[in-house]
């Protein structure tokens, strides 16, 4: 997609379209990783502006992607955070309600780790190691066969013989997809099977498919609530291993302990750098036809990414956030109220 400026007439067409709105708060819903960066800046924004504090909601980044693209009015929310791109179908579904301006904000980066019980065992994952530990079949002798592994030294000899049982984000979270292309894809690839079923005839979009289908069989749940869920489940079963944003590993600290990945300990700095194997960028969409109609909605953005907020010394950081090398210029795109096109 091209990005292309905001036209004046484009927005005053969208204000007259929208001139009944009667609300006075930003409203915002979605992804759950991006959820507590959102509420400390709503927090913030309320203490240090005059206006209402933002509403702000989880959801899951599908679900408040479809809620923002219900429609333009006081009735739809203002704000979609998401913890993956928007996709094309989002956008035509959006434009079919009318929500044809969308401005696209990436707020910075976040790793997504895999954390156990702080008193249980420490694991050193691959990738593929966890696709073989989760994928619903595996690729042996040129034919697809029911994953049966029960325990992590059926995985890996150098594992424990503990029990697996891992808690993965549910399909509604931007997280899951970031988790299947970049760890079981990528650990199908790495361990030679992908490649494996391509040599015996299978075409590419079935090998993938085939690599990132999850095994049922309960020794992988589906989680589709928010982190803290995640925790719970871990707390009640310490032999499970879960899914989490990296911030939130590192604001519970004294109940998880981190994996590594391809030998790399997940941090702020290992992620920044560039080392760290499973990060993705976050972000937020804004509904451009409610700029300058619902009041503080272009401050609150402006505020989400200034220097002082989502900068390397700022609250955001403080929290986990990778800072976004380009802030600057995601900076300009909220002043000038650029809006993503879908023109060449």
């Amino acid at each position: 997609m091209s990005i292309m400026k905001l036209t004046a007439t484009t927005a005053a067409i969208a204000l007259t379209a929208t001139s009944s709105f009667a609300r006075d708060n930003v409203q915002i819903a979605g992804s759950s990783t991006v959820l507590p960066y959102a509420s400390i800046v709503a927090e913030l924004f309320g203490e240090n502006f005059d206006y209402p504090t933002p509403v702000v909601e989880s959801g899951g980044s599908s679900a408040g992607l479809k809620r923002f693209c219900e429609g333009v009015g006081a009735n739809t929310i203002d704000i979609a955070n998401a913890s993956r791109p928007i996709r094309e179908n989002e956008v035509a579904v959006c434009a079919d309600a009318g929500v044809t301006d969308i401005i696209e904000v990436r707020i910075g980066y976040d790793g997504i780790v895999f954390a156990s019980d702080i008193a249980g065992n420490s694991f050193e994952f691959t990738p593929t190691d966890w696709y073989k530990a989760i994928a619903n079949e595996h690729f042996i002798d040129g034919a697809l066969v029911p994953n049966t592994f029960e325990t992590w030294d059926q995985v890996n000899p150098d594992f424990p013989a503990q029990p697996i049982q891992a808690f993965i984000p549910g399909t509604k979270h931007g997280t899951r997809e970031v988790f299947e292309e970049q760890v079981i894809l990528a650990g199908c690839e790495d361990g030679g099977f992908y490649e494996a079923m391509l040599a015996a005839g299978v075409d590419e979009d079935t090998a993938e498919q085939k690599c990132m289908a999850i095994r049922t069989d309960g020794r992988s749940v589906d989680i589709d609530g928010d982190y803290t869920e995640t925790l719970a489940r871990i707390e009640a079963d310490s032999n499970g291993i879960g899914v989490f944003g990296l911030s939130f590993y590192e604001n519970n600290t004294n109940l998880l302990q981190v994996a590594t990945m391809n030998g790399v300990v997940p941090t702020t700095e290992s992620i920044a750098a560039g080392e760290y194997p499973v990060s993705r960028p976050l972000y937020f969409y804004i509904k451009a036809a409610h700029i300058g109609v619902i009041p503080g909605l272009k401050d609150f953005a402006e505020f989400f990414v200034s220097d002082d907020i989502a900068g390397p010394d700022g609250p955001l950081a403080e929290y986990g956030l990778v800072s976004d090398p380009e802030l600057l210029d995601v900076q300009d795109t909220i002043a000038n109220e650029m809006v993503m096109g879908s023109g060449s």
